[in-house]
């Protein structure tokens, strides 16, 4: 009989194994469900706002170096951008999740490892009667002669789990959503960046105007007391007046240091949003100068569920979720493994790589869960609940974006209103300090008078620096809630979503 035939059968019989698997798996089915974005109901308009038109655009379309014009506040926003350590981290924990789908989706392929060993082997005392060596079979207190002998073995070994229920695909695409979800955690901390570091600079601007006024009101105060004083020594005013016009002059003097305090805390806050130690901020364009857009339309609700990065982590959030329900529903089945090794095995080492000593195995290994007291179903039961608690925070995400959006249009308005309004009042009050000192000189009013337009006059001018950082901030605010600010300047340093999704 010739044995060539059947040894070649033998040696094909891998490779009809791993075609016959190719075909399970290209088969195989994927368990769970598949992701679908929940039914939303969207408004055609903001309550603020009129309803638009699909064509009209959104304050949230320009870019951050489009909305803000002061060249300064651009460039504190860029090193912001790539030094502040809230942005390195979110960075680092997109690579950390990229790593993470690496590793995930590798357990889809064969896994190849390479084994040497070198074994010194001495047969147990029954082992030599057994094969009746010499003093196995005559008696037990006989000296054995069985030799110690040194076995070599070299072998490649496989290792390929069947996604035949489509656990490992499930697995990896929860952790490619939990890479988007990361990617766009990423972009929600530059929104906030870029949105945190605007308002920052606003009221730091702000109170230098506040500081400017109040060492000119203190300034003339003093000028004041020195006029009241000179006019007591020529018996024209009393010791009383002398008196309230050191209290304005103290009241004046102690607003400074506050002032000030507040300032240098802004300074250091801002510092920090740059990732630098507390230092001085260098202005640029005065609260005056900046400049607001003409009009600031918010858009079409539904565009905020594709532009606000925080709504899309929390999807990206349930995608995961739902892919995990399918990880969890395949733990109920058989687990189909591919195994094998292939390499040689010898008594001496320059025998090990010889023909003749060539080894192999291959066959596959079915793993199937009869009793585990439970555990399966209860991660089922946990994977839903999860999947469950995604879909409510999916929803709570974007009832807060269109509360924000709300409120910022809200505060916009209403601080354009304020704003018109404290203007005729600072004019007013100007006109009512310039009529005082005009009466007092001519003896038709007291000192308390003049002191007292010059504190409503005073206040007047701070209610209206601080209008103007209000309505500065509400339109910040509405351009981070529209979901503006975090996409890159072009050729920044900012990945694309196309290399996300490779």
């Amino acid at each position: 009989m010739n044995p060539g035939p059947i040894l070649s059968n033998v040696i094909e019989m891998p490779r009809f194994f791993a075609i016959g698997f190719c075909v399970v798996i290209t088969g195989g089915c994927t368990l769970g469900p598949d992701y679908e974005r929940p039914m939303l109901h969207d408004a055609d308009g903001f309550r603020m706002q009129p309803a638009l038109t699909a064509e009209e655009a959104s304050l949230a379309d320009l870019g951050w170096w489009e909305l803000f014009q002061d060249e300064h506040l651009q460039s504190l926003i860029r090193r912001a951008l790539t030094e502040n350590k809230d942005m390195r981290m979110a960075a680092s924990r997109v690579q950390e999740s990229r790593a993470r789908l690496s590793a995930t989706r590798a357990d889809q392929f064969p896994q190849v490892t390479g084994n040497t060993s070198v074994q010194r082997v001495q047969p147990s005392s029954a082992v030599a009667r057994q094969f009746g060596f010499p003093g196995g079979r005559q008696g037990i207190s006989a000296p054995l002669q069985i030799p110690a002998t040194t076995q070599y073995k070299a072998t490649a070994d496989l290792s390929f789990e069947i996604d035949l229920w489509g656990k490992l695909r499930r697995a990896t695409e929860a952790a490619q959503a939990d890479l988007l979800a990361q990617e766009w955690a990423r972009h929600t901390v530059a929104l906030t960046l870029v949105s945190d570091l605007a308002r920052a600079y606003f009221e730091l601007h702000e109170l230098d105007v506040e500081l400017a006024i109040a060492n000119l009101t203190l300034k003339s105060r003093r000028e004041a007391h020195k006029i009241i004083r000179l006019r007591k020594m020529m018996g024209q005013r009393s010791a009383r007046d002398v008196r309230r016009a050191e209290q304005e002059v103290a009241r004046a003097e102690a607003v400074l240091p506050d002032l000030e305090r507040q300032i240098g805390q802004r300074e250091h806050h801002l510092s920090i949003l740059m990732g630098r130690n507390p230092e001085r901020v260098v202005r640029g364009a005065s609260l005056r100068d900046q400049s607001l857009p003409p009009d600031v339309p918010a858009g079409l609700p539904s565009a905020l569920l594709e532009r606000r990065p925080d709504i899309l982590e929390a999807e990206q959030r349930l995608i995961a979720a739902n892919a995990k329900i399918g990880v969890a529903k395949a733990a109920f089945f058989p687990q189909i493994s591919l195994t094998g090794n292939f390499g040689a095995q010898s008594l001496e080492f320059s025998d090990l790589f010889v023909g003749a000593s060539r080894i192999w195995t291959f066959g596959p290994a079915v793993t199937v869960p009869i009793f585990n007291a439970g555990r399966n179903r209860a991660n089922l039961a946990v994977s839903r609940a999860q999947q469950e608690q995604a879909l409510i925070a999916y929803e709570q995400t974007i009832q807060q974006a269109f509360r924000e959006v709300e409120d910022a249009l809200l505060a916009y308005q209403k601080t354009r209103e304020i704003r018109t309004t404290r203007e005729r009042l600072v004019n007013a009050s100007r006109e009512a300090v310039q009529l005082a000192q005009l009466e007092y000189l001519n003896g038709q009013t007291t000192s308390l008078d003049v002191l007292a337009a010059q504190r409503e006059a005073f206040n007047a001018e701070i209610d209206l620096v601080q209008t103007r950082r209000d309505q500065l901030i509400a339109v910040v605010q509405l351009y981070k809630a529209l979901g503006g600010g975090w996409n890159p300047e072009p050729g920044s340093y900012e990945l694309a979503m196309q290399e996300v999704r490779q």
